[in-house]
């Protein structure tokens, strides 16, 4: 790759950052203030006090002269003119500290200060304020799950299709702006929680998420990985002095029963955490196609009608501990562990007719009784140091993820004739064990350093070694044994090495902001195929992935950032793994072990306007790429086909966003979110032209509404226009939610009443065709879902504003 045309764009976006460097910092305006600075932190644990409140009073009037919100390790910094002051440190439930005798004179460092719990204090406060359900920021949206209670009793597959530009399809493939070419984190790295696709997000209940940010032009900092963007689910945890939480029952129809349990205890320099979470799921779903293939003169015809039930427990536990050395040294230890069975059903008919539906031909029921049982876990180890200047930290993390998937079916084929009478042919036996295993290990180091005024730089490294094993056989019985069918069984391993360096500058010249970043990755990746003794061994290759940021402060809380970021998808293990499911004996679905890498230069401008009752962001964005991969159906006889991923030409699609929240009264909030894009796809494969042109768009709404000061009732509406594929066209989609829910037990307390799809239209439908063939399908993955969930909170209140807002910024170090 060539790598010269960055380097024009590299000199610029870096020439500030040497021209800043020369500028000596007595230069500012504030040359002649002097620095206060300090640690908050608990007097018996010494641990810090993120989000406190910090005031400056000058002497002999005690008037108030300046303040300052602690960050995440609990410093802060304020500045003034020499002279005589007092300082104030106000935290919710510590008693107020004051601060005698300080005479500024040089930049002092206050060291610790001490606050003691007041364990009177926390009963005798009245919540006013509440975060809002969605918060937007020029370079990410936050949305606090909490708030919107149409998600409770929900997993994190819910969570996100309530999302503002993100979606989730039939097969529970997530997407982000209409691209399912995105990365999903949790707590910033990535997690165990949430492999092997959709089941982890099916089974990760929503009640143990706190918020999910969006970041879509990520900078040099996180990964390449995820072309579309990053969506990082932030798990709840707790650091409050004691023994506090929460525990969420969950009860709905169809059966859906669960149990969610966070809790927190902190002890002197300790602070322990969990999350613990039991579900049971007995979803029915439902799909149909009807299928032409046109050889010669002869149309071969197929209505397919299927049902399908996937029931079973899921667990998920996270049990975690930090340890403060000191207020500016933590050592954080945490343990996941995931654990799924499930008993899944599936009942397919195949009618078949010849040329109209006026002939058919006979009639196939085919089932699967499958067993699917999945265990996962994860340990991670991370230490954060904080320095003397507020900023000024390192960290490092370690962690290993050991995943696995067991999936055996029992099949069997009954043939009937086209009067549903036994036509006397032999049932057809087959059965299948898929077994799939993952290990991971991610060793991260990330550094900032302030200069200047407002300037920072920041360095990191990142090794990640990633090894699947998938052992996969289908057997059919015949002549009383049972018999390996050839072409469909293999034993796959895959093999991952990613090595990452990054470095990041960033400065403001008064109202202009700037940040420049460029990541370097070295990448190793192999394929084998066992049986077939195939082997795909790419050879080591480096790419440089450049990003930058420019943020202006406009008047009257306006804001604008114009944002460049190149970035990659490469393919996922299930793409590239040729055998993956029997269950459909006439559409199958492979991977393609041959696939190359996307990759992506996305541009995006920015613009973020707030008022007193709400805000709106809004952005304009173009991303071009290359070897874009996409789902390509081929017929491989009369009655069956495969859809395999290849890799066509480029994609250039552009458009425009608006999310935004407005609260016209105190007891009524609406939020609401619009992505309009026009998608153009280049490509071909195997002699055939693979072109599509689309305009399409997708939105929400949401309205909250409180009644009697004592009732929410919020009502959700989402819409997804019909748009051009490749080879066809999806379908309009949409649906509606409704929720209700009040406090009880002098508000420890909240009932929620959830109806997820309240109309029951939440179906996938589109159609494909090719020279040979035309199918129109129509998929149900869950039903209308109607939940009741009781949450009771333990020494705990609803957050306030000014607490929650802290924690907006970060999930962890990505």
């Amino acid at each position: 790759m060539n790598y010269s045309r960055y380097y024009p764009l590299l000199f610029i976006l870096f020439l500030p950052a040497l021209l800043a460097a020369q500028v000596p910092e007595s230069g500012a305006p504030n040359a002649e203030k002097r620095i206060l600075k300090g640690i908050l932190a608990d007097a018996e644990s010494q641990i810090p006090l993120a989000y406190a409140t910090v005031t400056l009073f000058s002497l002999p009037d005690s008037a108030a002269v300046t303040g300052a919100i602690t960050d995440e390790t609990g410093m802060f910094e304020v500045m003034a003119k020499p002279g005589k002051y007092f300082l104030r440190a106000q935290f919710l439930s510590y008693k107020t500290k004051f601060v005698d005798g300080i005479a500024l004179a040089t930049d002092t460092d206050l060291g610790a200060v001490l606050l003691t719990a007041d364990a009177t204090t926390l009963d005798e406060v009245v919540i006013r304020a509440e975060k809002s359900q969605v918060q937007f920021d020029l370079d990410k949206t936050v949305f606090n799950v909490g708030k919107d209670l149409a998600n409770r009793g929900g997993s994190a597959a819910d969570v996100l299709d309530n999302v503002p530009s993100v979606q989730v399809d039939a097969e529970g493939n997530v997407s982000l702006r209409g691209s399912e070419n995105m990365r999903i984190l949790v707590d910033g790295k990535p997690s165990g929680l949430v492999s092997f696709g959709s089941n982890g997000l099916q089974n990760l209940p929503a009640n143990m998420i706190d918020r999910v940010e969006v970041i879509t032009n990520p900078s040099a900092r996180y990964e390449a990985e995820g072309m579309a963007g990053i969506i990082n689910i932030v798990l709840k945890k707790e650091n409050r002095r004691g023994i506090n939480g929460s525990v969420d029952l969950t009860a709905g129809t169809p059966d859906e029963h669960g149990i969610a349990l966070n809790m927190n205890l902190r002890r002197n320099k300790f602070n322990f955490f969990t999350n613990y979470g039991l579900r049971y799921q007995d979803s029915p779903g439902s799909n149909s196609m009807y299928q032409e293939y046109y050889s010669g003169d002869t149309t071969f015809i197929t209505d397919l009608r299927g049902e399908r039930q996937r029931a079973g427990w899921s667990n998920n536990l996270r049990l975690g501990a930090d340890y403060s050395f000191t207020p500016k040294s933590t050592l954080t230890s945490a343990f996941s562990w995931r654990y799924s069975d499930q008993d899944n059903y599936s009942l397919i008919r195949y009618y078949d007719f010849i040329n109209d539906l006026n002939n058919p031909v006979g009639i196939t029921r085919r089932t699967d009784n499958e067993k699917e049982t999945e265990p996962n876990y994860e340990y991670s180890l991370t230490y954060k140091r904080s320095f003397g200047r507020e900023g000024h930290e390192l960290s490092a993390d370690f962690r290993f993820q050991d995943n696995s998937e067991r999936e055996v079916s029992d099949f069997r084929e009954i043939y009937f004739t086209s009067e549903e009478v036994l036509s006397g042919q032999p049932d057809l036996l087959q059965r299948s064990d898929n077994r799939e295993g993952e290990r991971n290990a991610i060793l991260q180091l990330d550094y900032v350093h302030p200069f200047g005024k407002d300037g920072k730089w920041e360095a990191g490294l990142r090794s990640g070694l990633r090894n699947i094993n998938n052992d996969y056989i289908v057997e059919e019985f015949a002549d009383n044994a049972w018999t390996t069918l050839p072409g469909l069984s293999n034993n796959v391993l895959y093999g991952e090495n990613i090595h990452a360096a990054y470095g990041i500058v960033g400065n403001k010249l008064n109202k202009l902001s700037w940040q420049a970043g460029l990541r370097t990755e070295l990448a190793d990746i192999k394929t084998e195929l066992k049986q077939t003794n195939e082997v795909n061994d790419r050879p080591l290759y480096v790419n440089l992935f450049p990003s930058a940021h420019l943020n202006y402060d406009l008047p009257s809380e306006n804001a604008i950032q114009v944002s460049y970021s190149r970035r990659i998808r490469r393919p996922h293990f299930r793409e590239l793994n040729p055998f993956s499911q029997y269950t459909d004996a006439r559409n199958f679905w492979g991977g393609n072990p041959n696939l190359n890498p996307e990759y992506t230069d996305a541009w995006e401008i920015g613009h973020l306007k707030r008022w007193e009752k709400g805000s709106l962001s809004s952005s304009v964005y173009y991303q071009y790429t290359t070897d874009v991969i996409e789902r390509i159906r081929i017929q491989l006889s009369d009655t069956s086909a495969i859809t395999r991923p290849t890799n066509l030409a480029v994609r250039h699609q552009y458009g425009f966003s608006f999310n935004g929240n407005y609260e016209p009264f105190s007891v009524w909030k609406l939020t609401g979110n619009l992505n309009f894009f026009r998608s153009i796809m280049e490509g071909e494969y195997e002699g055939q032209v693979f072109d599509a042109d689309t305009y399409t768009w997708f939105g929400r709404v949401s309205s909250r509404l409180t009644l009697l000061k004592k009732v929410d009732l919020q009502t959700t509406f989402n819409y997804r226009a019909p748009r051009q594929t490749t080879q066809g066209r999806a379908k309009a989609m949409y649906h509606a939610d409704l929720a209700a829910s009040t406090d009880v037990l002098n508000k420890n307390g909240t009932l929620t009443l959830s109806v997820r799809d309240v109309f029951n239209t939440r179906r996938w439908r589109s159609t494909t065709e090719g020279a040979d063939f035309y199918t129109d399908g129509d998929f149900q993955w869950r039903a209308r879902q109607v939940t009741l969930t009781f949450s009771y909170r333990l020494n705990q209140q609803k957050k306030p504003e000014r607490e929650r807002e802290g924690g907006e910024n970060g999930g962890g170090d990505y």
